[in-house]
């Protein structure tokens, strides 16, 4: 069976029709250059070129064969790049969750951005998913990587997932606009003590809950939730009803609700961390490659 090199070989002497120009253009003497032709007329059972001592010219076979020939070779070196390309992470697929939180922070959508020009043709599957359940899904091989907003608290997890850092987001207040505290420019948490709050269930955002009990606590208070709302829009629109008030990333101010007012928390632990996990075992191309696009320029707040 003929193989690339006599197709190479082949398409040079027919564009060239001489021997000594395909020889020369191939960069090897033209004895073994003739061998090869003649194995490849050999192994096709048909003559592919006429020649004599003074032309070259291809026969109808030949002309034939050369069509093939050259498609061959371009699929061949399709395929060359296509591998070239996964193994070096620019093609492929990716699938990446993110916590609902996350969508209203600058991080998304410029880290996906700058991903899509340095690796256009990796396909990124997105899905919303709280933080805990992103480790599960990490561990169970169910995505490749995540926008989480804390460290691992179970040791399995801990063990097999590795963070990569990208903000400490601070944490702001969600005030009813008419609230006395509504137009201080910094707040503690021991100032609201004694007021109600609204948050996402624990079973939903643990992460965010954990953190107003661990603030309030360290204020000496437990904090009231007189009710839940699932998502953070749902929480904002209690803070305007005057049910409560919402501990909520800075991001959120995006969300320009009437009768809300959002005031910085200036406690040293609010904060909500950002990061990207991933397996710590997981040396797929597009991975590392989506990880060194996580770690390029700093995110524009």
């Amino acid at each position: 069976m003929f193989d690339f090199r006599q197709l190479r070989y082949f398409v040079a002497v027919a564009e060239e029709l001489s021997f000594t120009r395909a020889a020369q253009r191939l960069h090897i003497s033209q004895p073994p250059l003739s061998q090869q032709i003649q194995a490849l007329e050999q192994d096709l059972g048909a003559r592919l070129l006429e020649r004599n001592k003074r032309n070259v010219s291809l026969t109808e076979p030949g002309r034939l064969f050369l069509e093939q020939a050259r498609q061959i070779l371009d699929r061949a070196e399709q395929a060359r790049q296509r591998v070239a390309e996964a193994a070096a992470g620019f093609s492929g697929e990716l699938r990446l969750a993110y916590t609902v939180s996350v969508s209203f922070h600058p991080a998304l959508p410029q880290i996906l951005l700058r991903f899509g020009r340095n690796a256009p043709n990796v396909r990124v599957r997105l899905s919303e998913m709280y933080t805990e359940p992103q480790f599960s899904a990490l561990r169970a091989g169910q995505i490749d990587v995540g926008f989480v907003r804390s460290e691992p608290v179970h040791e399995v997890d801990a063990r097999a997932l590795r963070l990569q850092v990208i903000d400490r987001e601070p944490l702001l207040l969600a005030l009813p606009s008419g609230h006395p505290l509504a137009t201080r420019r910094r707040l503690r948490i021991g100032d609201v003590a004694g007021e109600a709050f609204v948050a996402q269930p624990r079973e939903l955002a643990a992460t965010l809950y954990d953190r107003l009990v661990q603030l309030a606590a360290k204020s000496d208070f437990h904090p009231q939730i007189r009710q839940h709302a699932q998502q953070l829009n749902g929480l904002l629109a209690l803070v305007a009803a005057g049910i409560g008030l919402a501990l909520v990333p800075a991001t959120m101010r995006a969300v320009q609700l009437a009768g809300v007012s959002y005031v910085p928390l200036e406690d040293p632990d609010a904060y909500l961390l950002l990061a990207v996990a991933c397996r710590a075992d997981d040396t797929s191309p597009v991975l590392a490659q989506f990880l060194a696009t996580v770690a390029g320029p700093e995110v524009r707040s």
